[in-house]
Formats: structure tokens, C-alpha cells, sequence
């Protein structure tokens, strides 16, 4: 491998065609530790010791890793990103379009690309032909290799060590990913392995985009588009994408980090418990994305689970794109995008503010207005707002509609002010918050957010009193929480 420039990473052009957005993946200038092995040898509870943290998930049931789940580590003061890539064989599968033979492929680039390659056996399952053809086809490609022998969980199971010196290696590494025994030695002699490169300037990685959505809606397939190369498997068949994958890159000069999510279906309708624990994960990046990318169906519209999903997002103050992919497939009068945008408006009026683009993975139609949509939807949700500019509008909102006044009594607005961004927060202190209808309060709120622009963006506003002492919140029946910008709750079709 190559030495990389000080301060760079390694951006691969990707040739994105006519119209399309110029994406580059940008890896951070960190050396690569790729975890290689055959099937349900225990790479991911290896890959989650190294990491410190459960990034790929753990089943005991064969194959469960399929995609590249990359996650930055550090050991002896040195940082580098750990790969964990799916099981393979020596033997690539006679069918190149199955699942196994595009896991298998996936390993293999990540050999290609790392710097230092671990390769884990199952001490319990005894030393196969295919463990050791493994072993060979990874020395072959000349990077740095340890032969990491796991489930050695405690001394009395060192004697397990002694058939896989037929591997031919110079050194095993006997280790438990379980528990941990054994991974600081493997570890200190992958970071003395290393190579010497500068560490980037700066750890800023950009805005997280989560493509989320129901199973089989072309989440992964956008993902492969925007890439121009098959980063993450696609297949037919649901469930395919099950960890959260992670790809840093630039998006005509601007970076971010991609995250393919699992498809998210009704509890009711899951029985596979991978499915179900990819679906809380993909849930979960709710917790560490800045835009969700909600992905739909465009030939059957929005569904009551994409609106559930959209709701979740806003609920976790993430700003929200929908993406209408498979356009390529709409007929007739349908395949008007302002009938549809307006249809999808009709049908789920709460989400009527949100952009919505028409898109096609699998011709790259429309993703050209990708990059624009992104700046401005970044733009709301770090906005600041000057308080004298935000208290003007909660005065012409007021104006407009003049509150209620509950037992008789009216209600006072008396002051705003922005307390907080992605997403905005706003305080409005009132002479009676807690006598405030929600209706009202999600009416300011939107005034607010379409009198600055905030598309895509779950304002929150928070009512308090003027003074301590004084009832505060939400009127007497509503629940005590921000309340996001004033549209109605969406139904789906």
C-alpha cells in the first residue's frame, strides 16, 4: 500500500454521469485493520472488544455480518479504523450474484484496503481444510497478518492451540473476544505493525445522513448510486443490510457520513430475530445523525410505517428528507413530481413542510438536486435566529390569530429566545403556559419555523412562565414536552 499525503485521506472519484451529485469517499488518514475469517469464528465479538463498543452485531447463528461495519479504535496510542467484514470462503461460491459470493467480495476489498490484515479461527471448532486455504489466501496478499485463534476462554483450552500450527504461520494469538483474553497482546503487536502516517488535522467528519426506511425500498442501492461502487450488498430479498454502515465522503466538496440502515417493518410482522435486532439498530442512529434520508416506495406512495418512521425522527429532533426512490418505475399521469409531492402533501398534511425528491437508484434520476436540498436542510437545523427578529414574529403570529382566553382569563406572549440548535429550540414565556391548548402552541411554533425558513427542521418550543411560581407547560391534558414545528400529526395511507 502506498503512503498517504500528510493531512489527506484517501478519496476515490467516483464517476457519478450527467447531472448527478460529485461523491468521493473520504476515509480519514488512519491505518486499516481489516478482521477476516469464515463464518461464526467470532470476528464481530472481537471487532466490538477492539472498538470498545457494540457496533456489529452478535449472533450465534452463521453469516449474520454481511457488509464492511468500519468504527475507529485506538491501543498504545495509536489510532486506527477496525473492519469487520462478513464470513467468507477461500472458494468463491459458482453463483457470483448470490448473497455469499458478494459477502465474500466484500472481504477481500477490505484486505485490499487495509494495512494490517487479523484473521480469526474458532479454537473449538478444530482446524478445517477451508481455515487453512483461508489462512493461505490471505498471506498472498502480502499485508501484515496475525492468525488470531479465538474462544480460548481460559488456560485449560491452550492445548486447543496445537493443530493450528499447521497453518504454517510463525506465531498464533490465542484469544477470547468474549472476555478478553489474550486481545491486549494481539493488539500491541497489530499497533507495533502499523505503519507510521500522520494523523488528519482535524477529527471534524461532517454532517450524518441515515438513509432509513422500510425493508426493500433501495436504501443500499442509493448508497452503492451515490458511491459509484458496490459498498454494501443489495439483493431481493428483505433484510439483507443488517449492522449500520458507516461511510465518510464529500458531496460536491462538502463531507458527511452516509449510514446505510436494516429496513424497519411493524413489530407485528417480524419473526427473524436479526431482523428484529437490525431494525432496533437502525432505530438507534436516531441517537447519532444530524438528517434522516427517510427512503420510500415512490410506485406505492407513503405507508403507515413510513409515516410512523418519519414521526420517530421528528420526535428525536432530526431534520428529514424524503427520498421517493424507484421513479424510474412510475407510469403514466403518476410520474409528475409536483402531482406527486402534492398527492404525498394531501394525504399526510403534518408533513407537508418536509422536501421531498424523486429519485431512481437505479438510473441516478434526480439525485442531482440532492446536494442543494442538503445545504439548505443543514442551514435550519444550525440556524440562529437575532431574539429581537424572533420576537417579532411571535408578535405578528400572535396578531394573526389571537390566542384563546380559557376560563376568561387571556393569555399573554410575552418574550422569545433561541436556547438551543440541531435542532432549534426556542422559549416562549407566557403569563399562563400551562393554560395554553397544545393547538395553539403548535400553531406559534409553525408560524416560526415558515417565518424563517426552517423546511425539514422539528423546531422545538417550550412555553414557561415569567416568573418562578407560576403554572408552566403544556395545557392540562397534554403531555409535558417540547412540541416540534405547528403541523398536524400525519396519517399515512
Amino acid at each position: 500500500m502506498s503512503p498517504r499525503a500528510p493531512g489527506a485521506g484517501r478519496p476515490e472519484p467516483r464517476a457519478t454521469g450527467s447531472g448527478r451529485p460529485q461523491v468521493e469517499t473520504a476515509l480519514p488518514a488512519l491505518p486499516v485493520v481489516a478482521i477476516v475469517g469464515r463464518p461464526n469464528v467470532g470476528k464481530s465479538t472481537l471487532f466490538n472488544r477492539i472498538v470498545r463498543q457494540r457496533r456489529a452485531i452478535v449472533d450465534d447463528a452463521p453469516g449474520v455480518t454481511r457488509d464492511r461495519v468500519v468504527a475507529p479504535a485506538e491501543h498504545a496510542g495509536r489510532r486506527f479504523l477496525c473492519v469487520d467484514t462478513g464470513g467468507f470462503e477461500a472458494e468463491a461460491p459458482r453463483v457470483p450474484a448470490a448473497i455469499a459470493a458478494q459477502v465474500r467480495a466484500q472481504a477481500l476489498a477490505a484486505v485490499e484496503e487495509a494495512d494490517v490484515v487479523v484473521c480469526v479461527l474458532d479454537a473449538t471448532a478444530g482446524l478445517g481444510p477451508a481455515d487453512a486455504e483461508a489462512v493461505r489466501l490471505l498471506a498472498r496478499s502480502g499485508k501484515p497478518l496475525f492468525v488470531a485463534v479465538n474462544k480460548i476462554d481460559a488456560p485449560a483450552r491452550d492445548r486447543l492451540l496445537g493443530e493450528f500450527w499447521a497453518t504454517g504461520v510463525e506465531r498464533l494469538w490465542p484469544v477470547s473476544g468474549a472476555h478478553g483474553r489474550g486481545v491486549e497482546e494481539l493488539l500491541d503487536a497489530v499497533a507495533a505493525a502499523l505503519p507510521q502516517v500522520p494523523e488528519p488535522a482535524s477529527a471534524g467528519e461532517g454532517t450524518r445522513l441515515a438513509l432509513m426506511g422500510r425493508p426493500n425500498v433501495g436504501k443500499s442501492s442509493l448508497l452503492n448510486r451515490l458511491l459509484g461502487t458496490e459498498r454494501v450488498l443489495v439483493a431481493p430479498e428483505p433484510g439483507t443490510t443488517r449492522d449500520a454502515i458507516d461511510t465518510p465522503v464529500t458531496i460536491e466538496g462538502r463531507p458527511y457520513v452516509l449510514i446505510d440502515t436494516a429496513g424497519v417493518r411493524k413489530r407485528g410482522r417480524v419473526d427473524d430475530p436479526l431482523e428484529r435486532h437490525g431494525a432496533v439498530r437502525a432505530l438507534g442512529t436516531l441517537t447519532r445523525t444530524d438528517v434522516v434520508l427517510l427512503v420510500l416506495d415512490a410506485p406505492q406512495g407513503m405507508t403507515d410505517q413510513d409515516a410512523r418512521l418519519v414521526g420517530r425522527a421528528l420526535e428525536a429532533g432530526r431534520a428529514v428528507v424524503l427520498l421517493a426512490n424507484k421513479w424510474d418505475a412510475v407510469r403514466g399521469p403518476e410520474r409528475d413530481v409536483r402531482r406527486f409531492r402534492r398527492r404525498l402533501a394531501e394525504l399526510n398534511p403534518g408533513f407537508a413542510h418536509l422536501p421531498v425528491l424523486c429519485v431512481s437508484a437505479h438510473t441516478g434520476e434526480g439525485l442531482e438536486a440532492l446536494p442543494r436540498t442538503l445545504r439548505e436542510v443543514e442551514r435550519a437545523y444550525r440556524a440562529t435566529v437575532p431574539t429581537p427578529v424572533l420576537n417579532r414574529a411571535l408578535r405578528d403570529a400572535v396578531a394573526a390569530v389571537a390566542p384563546p382566553s380559557p376560563e376568561g382569563r387571556p393569555l399573554r406572549f410575552l418574550y422569545a429566545t433561541q436556547t438551543g440548535t440541531a435542532p432549534p429550540a426556542v422559549i416562549v414565556f407566557a403569563s399562563a403556559p400551562a393554560r395554553v391548548p397544545p393547538a395553539y402552541v403548535r400553531y406559534l411554533a409553525g408560524r416560526i419555523a415558515d417565518a424563517f425558513g426552517l423546511r425539514a427542521v422539528p423546531l422545538r418550543l417550550t412555553l414557561r412562565p415569567r416568573r418562578e411560581g407560576e403554572a408552566a407547560g403544556p395545557a392540562r391534558g397534554a403531555r409535558a414536552r417540547p412540541v416540534r414545528a405547528g403541523r398536524p400529526r400525519a396519517r399515512g395511507r
